[in-house]
Order: C-alpha cells, then sequence, then structure tokens
C-alpha cells in the first residue's frame, strides 16, 4: 500500500508537528481559498482528527472584489464538505481612506475577524496558512523599511493572542510545495488578482524582488531569509523580556524616568520608549522609528526641545525629568 504524495505527506505531518494532542478542542483554519490556506485545510482535517482536534474553518469576506461574498460561502460550502465544523464566513468592512492604506488594513480587519471568531467558538487554536516564502517576503519588506530585530524577526510560528494559540504550520514549507499537494487532491484554488497587483508591496516583491535574488544567490536565499527571522526572533524574544523588567522600572507616576531610561542600553531603551507609545494609544501600524527615535531624543539629546508628536494625535514632553504625555 503507497502513501500519501511527499507534498501531502509534508503538509499533513506539519500540522502534526503545531498542533500536537488535541483533547478534543477546536482548532479553526483561516483558509481564503488560495493554494496556501486550502493545503493547509486538507491537512488539518486529516491529520487534526488523528491528534484528537476538532477542526472547523473561517473564511473573510473582504468585501473589495466583485463577487467576493459568493467565493466566501464556496470557501464554507467546501470545508463543510469536507467535515470541517463550524465553517465561518465572516464578513469585514475596509475603510479605503485608512492611513496606514488598503493593504494593512485589509490585513488588520482580517485578524481582528479571525480572532473574533475564535473567541465566539471558544477554539483553542487559529491556524493560519504563512509559507517559507511569505517568511522571506516580510524579511525582504522588513529590511526595505528599516525595521529593527522585532520586524526582521519575521512572523512567528506560534504566539499566544487572548488564550488562543495562532500558528503558522507552513512556515517551513515552500509555496510550491503546498500547491503541489493541492494538486495531488484534486482541490482547485482561487487566485486572488492582489497577489500578483503591482501597486502591493508585497505583490512587487513575490513576482519580482524575490526572483531576483533567487537568481542571482541561488534557491537557498529564500531558507537562509528565513532562517535569519528564526534567529533574530530568538534573540528579540529575550531582549523582549529584558525590557519589559525594564519598563516597570523605569515608570514613574504617569510617565517614564528620564534617568533610569538614561541608565538603559539603547536596545532595551528604545523598546521601552516603544512599549509606553503603545500603552498611550499610537497605532501600533503607524507608530515607526523616527517616533521612538524622537521619544529617544527627549532623553539622550535633551536642549529644551518642545513636545514629540506621535500618532494618534499623543504629545510627549519632558517636564521635572521626566516623560509625559498630553
Amino acid at each position: 500500500m503507497t502513501g500519501p504524495h511527499p507534498s501531502v505527506a509534508q503538509t499533513r505531518t506539519a500540522v502534526r508537528r503545531a498542533l500536537g494532542p488535541g483533547e478534543n478542542r477546536l482548532a479553526l483554519v483561516a483558509c481564503s481559498g488560495g493554494a496556501d490556506s486550502l493545503a493547509l485545510a486538507a491537512a488539518a482535517a486529516f491529520a487534526g482528527p488523528r491528534l484528537g482536534w476538532r477542526i472547523g474553518l473561517v473564511t473573510v469576506d473582504h468585501n473589495l472584489q466583485a463577487g467576493s461574498a459568493e467565493r466566501a460561502a464556496a470557501v464554507a460550502a467546501w470545508a463543510a464538505d469536507a467535515g470541517l465544523t463550524p465553517a465561518i464566513v465572516a464578513p469585514v468592512t475596509i475603510d479605503p481612506a485608512d492611513p496606514v492604506g488598503p493593504e494593512a488594513a485589509a490585513r488588520h480587519a482580517r485578524y481582528e475577524a479571525l480572532l473574533q471568531q475564535s473567541e465566539e467558538y471558544a477554539a483553542a487554536a487559529l491556524l493560519l496558512g504563512h509559507t517559507l516564502d511569505d517568511q522571506a517576503e516580510t524579511v525582504l519588506l522588513a529590511l526595505a523599511r528599516g525595521a529593527g530585530p522585532r520586524g526582521l524577526a519575521g512572523m512567528p510560528a506560534r504566539r499566544e493572542v487572548d488564550g488562543v494559540a495562532v500558528l503558522r504550520p507552513m512556515l517551513g514549507v515552500r509555496r510550491t510545495t503546498l500547491r503541489e499537494a493541492c494538486a495531488e487532491q484534486g482541490l482547485t484554488p482561487w487566485e486572488d488578482p492582489h497577489n500578483s497587483d503591482d501597486r502591493y508591496a508585497r505583490a512587487r516583491v513575490r513576482s519580482s524582488a524575490l526572483p531576483a535574488l533567487v537568481t542571482a544567490l541561488g534557491p537557498g536565499v529564500v531558507g537562509n531569509l528565513a532562517q535569519t527571522a528564526a534567529q533574530l526572533a530568538a534573540d528579540a524574544s529575550y531582549l523582549d523580556g529584558l525590557a519589559a523588567t525594564a519598563y516597570a522600572e523605569c515608570r514613574s507616576g504617569s510617565g517614564l524616568s528620564v534617568d533610569a531610561l538614561r541608565a538603559l542600553p539603547d536596545a532595551l531603551r528604545g523598546r521601552v520608549l516603544h512599549t509606553w507609545a503603545l500603552e498611550l494609544g499610537a497605532p501600533g501600524a503607524a507608530l515607526g522609528h523616527r517616533h521612538v527615535a524622537a521619544l529617544d531624543a527627549l532623553v539622550t539629546a535633551w536642549h529644551g526641545q518642545g513636545p514629540t508628536a506621535l500618532p494618534g494625535g499623543i504629545e510627549v514632553h519632558r517636564e521635572d525629568g521626566r516623560l509625559l504625555s498630553r
């Protein structure tokens, strides 16, 4: 008796490693109907129950393209036929005037909807279909915008969000393998036109930048970029832990102590200031290095300058040895 095709076996193994024993808990698969998430859903439908998991599916309708509602309904119908319960359609509304841009706004709305459905159905895990290629693209995009170690660390294979384990089982699997797995199982993926639309930075990286690197440096560059992300993620996690302790020590009333901040190494001080800015209400998608650098200047290059503006209409000033907001 022959086993499954190697591509199918690889996807099922990736899911088994990510999930572990289920104990009758529910895992939801985020599925757009594209090759990556469709292969993930099929692998989870096979491997999940054998580990004791109940497997459901949620597909997000962004309402950005004609026929999106019908497409989402078709994905949910396929899921129900494949034995995935519940099979959920989650419509969202994207504000085209959102200052973060349509790509980031859609991503934010999608994650909000996925986490909301996970909470509503008491799911213990949420599975996302990002691949090794997605991770390499993420690292390149982070390099282009001058991101620090946390940005270059890419997407985590696992993180906890409000009690839900957000898992990316396919983060070590090539996109071509997932397409092959779909073909071997008779699955017909939907091709999202946004993935080849050069108006979007990720689409340009996917169609031009990463292939050019592969041509110049060899196919190993994709895995090497992802490996760099994994190494930086480990370092960033350690530094984040130190920064959390330092943040508590720098608190002074409603602000931060300048003396305590000045005594920190640069790598920790930047993290403390970034954390504080988020706590003040600065939107994470709009908060960049230049904002943190301006806060840092209030500590390390103080010459009586006025307040620093943060996204979200927040102003931070220095007064009586503290950084305060207003």
